[in-house]
């Protein structure tokens, strides 16, 4: 639906500035369709609260994340502090590029490939010739994992390591000392230009890691080589010549699209720090923060209690962002897609996704359902800023905002 700066005006004028916290993987229950992908059961919050007896989020529910869904064993309060809901996904597929894709207005009918064997034969020819050396690997692993395995291997060889996983992605790891990082960014784009048609997955990714034999570890310098998106809600506030702000892996996902500054980090909490400092200094009129540990160390891990710990450090946090929004904020937190800790497999899952609203003009408690896509928070975020767009997506801003 179309979001016109005309029927946005009755509202705008008090919100200037939204703020949208992606907790990633941090679902809330299976979808309708779930059955498709295999994802029957599949409940990443309600899961956690089931099997991890001291889970304790106040914050969280103080807003109002118990009240979303009343069948979860969540803590529930009888007067939230947040607009609150969920959101189905309409897309096809779960992974991070298609849910941060869709929550900005595009709404995806094919899902990127994934590539559980590994990748063809013949891509990995075209491939080694390019960057002019043989790989290892090249098939679905953990990344820390398949370090330890071939890092000793990838040192006496120099053959860069090529990995998949449940998610559409081309992974290449290597040493910083045996390829400097200028020297694995250029082999990523030899990748991504390779990665076309029925190959095309959402990113290309560089895995840089360093130590010695039986002590790697990744280091801070990942880049994604995402997928170009089409036109989403960042160009759209960008056009409006306002500023979008992203922190985390945000730049990433969107191939720097649509983003006027960004601040890349290395964990929640530098995430978190960041995302306070942008609400404390920041002009721009969208702050966009994706908070990546619950999904990368906790979620593909399959580690309950640390996914549960990593809510719980989230949750002492929020009280500190709540104290710097201005009057005329508008926090939105919520996620791109499950990833159930205790689900079989390493996969993420197809689950509906929170969506907390909060702001000193928002009605506090409003309950405003579930929303039929992800796309519609895109489309409150551009009617809140009183940004012409054509996202897919209803906007919810009415329902929400104090008359």
């Amino acid at each position: 639906m179309s979001s016109s700066l005309s029927e946005a005006c009755t509202y705008y004028m008090k919100i200037n500035r939204v703020i949208l916290i992606v907790l990633d993987s941090v679902g809330i229950g299976e979808l309708p369709d779930a059955h498709l992908y295999n994802d029957v059961g599949s409940n990443t919050l309600g899961n956690i609260a089931k099997h991890y007896a001291d889970l304790h989020l106040p914050n969280l529910a103080a807003l109002g994340l118990g009240n979303i869904d009343p069948s979860n064993q969540l803590a529930k309060t009888d007067a939230p502090l947040a607009a609150y809901g969920k959101a189905i996904e309409q897309s096809s597929g779960k992974d991070t590029t298609t849910g941060h894709w869709e929550i900005c207005g595009v709404i995806l009918d094919k899902p990127f490939p994934t590539f559980p064997n590994g990748f063809p034969e013949a891509l990995m020819q075209r491939f080694e010739e390019a960057i002019g050396t043989k790989t290892l690997g090249n098939k679905t692993a953990s990344g820390t994992t398949i370090i330890n395995e071939l890092g000793d291997e990838h040192l006496a060889t120099k053959k860069p390591i090529v990995y998949t996983s449940a998610d559409s992605v081309f992974q290449i790891a290597m040493h910083e000392s045996v390829y400097p990082i200028d020297k694995q960014y250029n082999i990523c784009k030899i990748a991504r230009d390779l990665l076309v048609d029925e190959y095309k997955v959402s990113r290309v990714i560089a895995r840089p890691f360093e130590g010695k034999s039986g002590n790697f570890s990744r280091t801070s310098r990942r880049k994604d080589f995402s997928v170009l998106p089409p036109t989403t809600i960042l160009d759209d506030i960008i056009k409006a010549e306002k500023e979008v702000y992203s922190i985390g892996k945000i730049v990433d996902i969107f191939s720097g699209k649509g983003i006027s500054k960004y601040v890349k980090t290395a964990n929640n909490m530098e995430g978190i720090q960041a995302t306070i400092e942008a609400i404390k200094t920041s002009s721009a009129a969208f702050i966009f923060t994706n908070l990546v540990d619950f999904d990368m160390l906790y979620g593909h891990r399959r580690n309950i209690e640390g996914y549960a710990k990593c809510l719980m450090e989230f949750d002492a946090q929020l009280p500190k962002i709540l104290e710097h929004l201005r009057a005329d904020d508008l926090l939105i937190i919520t996620a791109d897609h499950g990833n159930d800790p205790s689900a079989p497999g390493s996969d993420h899952t197809r689950e509906y996704i929170p969506i907390l609203n909060y702001g000193k003009n928002l009605i506090a408690g409003q309950h405003i359902g579930i929303r039929q896509s992800f796309a519609d928070i895109g489309a409150t975020i551009v009617e809140a800023l009183g940004v012409e767009s054509n996202t897919q997506g209803e906007s919810y801003l009415s329902e929400i905002l104090e008359g």
